[in-house]
């Protein structure tokens, strides 16, 4: 199978690559400084000791990277959704294309630019570049996407990582969109996913984001997939455990590289935009659907945009004592 990834950014360049060891022509669509390490090929590994080294992988700068493809992968991040309409020349008519991006609309926006439909996809786990031709995955999780053909479903197979189809993915796609709610929060930590997590001020603090959205999605009638050992409206009442009882009921929370960042600490480490609208903003276009405001989620979005320009980290107390003083 010949398929094209476009956006060979971390995740993309990990799936695609894992793609291309088992066996799939994988051609990555990116910026041009990733073009000799992709020559050279990637290693790739996980939290839990796995290694996959690859050979050299096909890199195109542009869409026509895509001409020929079986598969179109679409990994780049939510705000570049629309820079996918340059693909449209290249596509092969009524080949599969799966949305591996945040948010909730991406694939509604794709299938209007590209005139295509497009299967709505989640990636459950984190990725970040150790070296650059070194990938690791920090967590566990699986891929997650709507309906598409055997063959597709078989090259994840045999790439080790097996797709979870659902009929419907709006309700995995809204789960995912609560746990990516401490994207914010732990950028503003400063600090690795379970160091932030094994902080009570912090949960604390992703506790009012995420009861604040399901408040929201009770309302709209907006159904959560189980994407964890707990239904989504247990998780902020286990979040304000105390510490020692949080590591005993939550400890798959906690199975986390050490060194495991969010995209979006990540993106203000390097200087990028952080990808706010397709998170925090999300909730509070819900919230402006249903007549309603999201003030948590609000200032969660404000304290990061402030963050990306003065580089000013909050500890878990400062930020808590901040989010309690937002008007309900």
């Amino acid at each position: 199978m010949r398929i094209a990834v476009f956006g060979a950014g971390a995740v993309g360049c990990y799936i695609g690559g894992r793609l291309a060891a088992g066996g799939a022509g994988v051609t990555l669509i990116g910026r041009p400084r990733l073009a000799p390490a992709l020559a050279r090929g990637l290693e790739l590994t996980d939290f839990d000791g796995g290694r996959v080294r690859t050979g050299p992988l096909r890199f195109a700068p542009g869409a026509e990277g895509a001409a020929g493809a079986d598969l179109v992968l679409i990994c780049v991040k939510s705000r570049d959704t629309e820079t996918a309409v340059a693909l449209k020349a290249s596509l092969t008519p009524g080949i599969p294309i799966i949305s591996l991006q945040n948010g909730i609309d991406n694939a509604a926006t794709l299938a209007r630019v590209l005139e295509h439909p497009v299967v709505p996809g989640m990636v459950a786990f984190n990725v970040a570049w150790q070296e650059e031709d070194a990938l690791h995955r920090g967590t566990g999780g699986a891929l997650h996407s709507g309906p598409v053909p055997d063959a597709v479903q078989g090259a994840f197979t045999a790439a080790g990582l097996p797709l979870q189809i659902h009929a419907d993915m709006a309700p995995v796609l809204w789960a995912k969109l609560m746990l990516n709610l401490n994207n914010a929060i732990n950028a503003l930590s400063g600090l690795p996913l379970r160091a932030q997590l094994e902080q009570r001020d912090y949960r604390r603090c992703l506790a009012l984001a995420q009861e604040e959205f399901l408040a929201l999605c009770h309302e709209a009638g907006q159904p959560l997939a189980r994407l964890s050992p707990l239904p989504a409206r247990w998780i902020p009442r286990v979040l304000r455990l105390p510490d020692p009882l949080f590591r005993l009921v939550a400890a798959q929370m906690l199975a986390i590289d050490p060194l495991a960042r969010s995209s979006m600490a990540d993106d203000l480490r390097a200087g990028r935009a952080p990808e706010l609208d397709a998170l925090n903003g999300a909730v509070a276009r819900l919230a402006e659907r249903l007549g309603r405001t999201a003030p948590v989620n609000a200032r969660l979005t404000a304290l990061v945009i402030e963050a990306a320009r003065t580089g000013r980290n909050l500890s878990a107390s400062a930020l808590l004592a901040d989010l309690r003083t937002v008007p309900a």
